[in-house]
């Protein structure tokens, strides 16, 4: 009988918050004897910000130096919110590296000129202590569905807690790289890796409609829905999301069993 081979995995938080977002995922993903590296971005989960200008290039870059230290080749992708811009750029700068990809709230599409404004608007009130609190408390609900605000309070309560301790100035730092960052449809389209889009069906930050087209560019791409989850499904529906992710690296398993399918 042939062995199940297994895969390193790699996991890119979202925007606020750490690797830590990841325990769940981390923990089941261990268990089946994947390797797993959940990422801190510079500035998160006491990785140093620096004092390079913010790009999601830069970011990509670190983490191909990080694979490099750990002695890590070809890796499975998996980015949430921010995570998932900065996987695309990764994509870009690093494509053969890759040899699965999942995407979750996020968008390829670049931002409009309103956007970008309001991300900038939005780096400079998290530099302003007189006003960040009151922006947080405002933000936060928005990354939860509304039926993870309604059944679950205390997720909410420690998504405020942690947000609160976070790192403004990271914070800042990574809305003026998100910014900045450059449509990546194409990208997507040169991705021929097994690749799933996560949309959460009760999302208020990303629509629906984004993870469509981006699950549609991907050459191998398929769509997955969370019901009753909004912008943060790891953390919301966690045993549904490790359940996407066991299912991706089965399907990287399989094709590696046939003859010239390599993927890892």
């Amino acid at each position: 009988m042939t062995a199940r081979r297994t895969e390193t995995v790699v996991l890119l938080h979202a925007l606020f918050l750490d690797s830590s977002m990841w325990q769940s995922q981390r923990r089941a993903l261990e268990r089946l004897g994947h390797s797993v590296l959940a990422f801190d971005q510079r500035g998160f989960g006491g990785t140093p910000l620096g004092t390079d200008v913010p790009a999601l290039d830069t970011v990509a870059d670190d983490l191909a130096a990080a694979l490099d230290a750990e002695g890590h080749d070809r890796v499975v992708l998996v980015g949430s919110s921010m995570g998932g811009y900065v996987a695309m750029r990764f994509l870009q700068r690093h494509p053969h590296r890759v040899c699965g990809l999942v995407l979750s709230a996020t968008r390829a599409s670049a931002d409009s000129p309103e956007e970008v404004a309001r991300r900038e608007s939005f780096a400079r009130l998290m530099e302003d202590e007189r006003v960040r609190d009151g922006l947080l408390a405002q933000t936060m609900p928005l990354l939860l569905g509304a039926t993870t605000r309604a059944d679950r309070p205390e997720l909410l309560e420690r998504l405020l807690r942690d947000v609160a301790q976070g790192p403004p100035a990271a914070v800042a730092w990574a809305q003026r790289a998100i910014a900045a960052r450059p449509d990546s449809f194409a990208v997507l389209g040169a991705t021929t890796v097994p690749a799933v889009v996560v949309a959460g069906t009760e999302d208020e930050l990303v629509p629906l409609e984004e993870a469509r087209r981006m699950a549609a560019a991907l050459p191998q791409g398929q769509l997955v829905t969370v019901a009753g989850a909004g912008h943060l499904q790891p953390l919301e529906a966690p045993e549904v999301f490790t359940g996407v992710l066991t299912r991706l690296l089965d399907d990287i398993d399989e094709q590696e069993r046939v003859p010239g399918g390599r993927t890892c």
